[in-house]
């Protein structure tokens, strides 16, 4: 057995430390991203990059701001070449555009797709090898309940990040044997600017950032982090099609 297929088996059994790990959270100036920068500096990360498209986030230490425009391979191959000490990823930058899939401008499903799958497929391409040779860890991308079940008035949302999912699948597929770890999150509805207006029940960013930290540091592939998400997921590992159904009607 050569030194490289040493390290590469006992890469994969281990998992993501966060306690002095390098992150790069993507979306970091509001939501769910600023909740996670929080998280892992609680959890004792050595840096994180903030990166966002703009305007950047209050100076704090272990924060390092990043502009980045994740639809834009220049930028994510600048940010690749200063954040070059990255071992975790967290791709959770996001867009929604709401209305009906015969209705909604192909403009809306071009911007819904350009962020919320090629911008995680360029981050994606951009750190695996980042990752990989800095002794391996994980790369997160936050996706939506609405991945497994299409709720109508977010069609384009839905299909854009339905096929994250699959590209997420095949993403750990192939790094499965490279000491990156993928892990999928899949959040019900979230109090933040996204559903501004929206009239249901919500979970605070700061809950699922410490369920998706959590879930990162415990190796769970796939992170169900707040009440809707386990409850919606349970009822769709047992009846997919009764889901289908349900969120088809909202």
């Amino acid at each position: 057995m050569g030194y490289v297929s040493f390290v590469r088996m006992k890469r994969q059994g281990e998992t993501m430390k966060i306690t002095n790990s390098i992150a790069l959270v993507t979306g970091a100036n509001r939501g769910i991203g600023r909740a996670l920068v929080e998280e892992l500096l609680n959890r004792g990360v050595g840096k994180v990059y903030a990166a966002s498209r703009g305007p950047e986030g209050p100076a704090q230490e272990r924060v390092e701001q990043l502009r980045l425009d994740v639809t834009d391979p220049a930028s994510v191959a600048a940010a690749a070449r200063v954040a070059a000490d990255v071992n975790l990823l967290i791709n959770n930058a996001g867009v929604l555009d709401w209305g009906d899939i015969l209705e909604t401008p192909l403009e809306a499903l071009k911007r819904n797709l350009d962020v919320n799958l090629y911008g995680k497929l360029h981050m994606s391409r951009a750190f695996a090898p980042v990752i990989q040779q800095n002794g391996g860890g994980a790369i997160t991308n936050i996706l939506t309940l609405l991945s497994l079940a299409s709720m109508p008035g977010a069609s384009v949302y839905n299909a854009s990040k339905a096929a994250a999912w699959s590209m997420s699948m095949s993403l750990r597929a192939t790094l499965s044997e490279r000491g990156v770890a993928v892990h999928n999150v899949f959040p019900g509805a979230v109090d933040t600017d996204m559903l501004g207006g929206v009239e249901m029940p919500k979970t605070g960013p700061a809950e699922v950032a410490r369920a998706v930290v959590a879930g990162i540091e415990a190796d769970h592939e796939d992170i169900l982090p707040d009440p809707m998400s386990s409850s919606v997921y349970e009822q769709w590992r047992q009846n997919h099609k009764a889901v289908e159904k349900q969120f088809a009607a909202m």
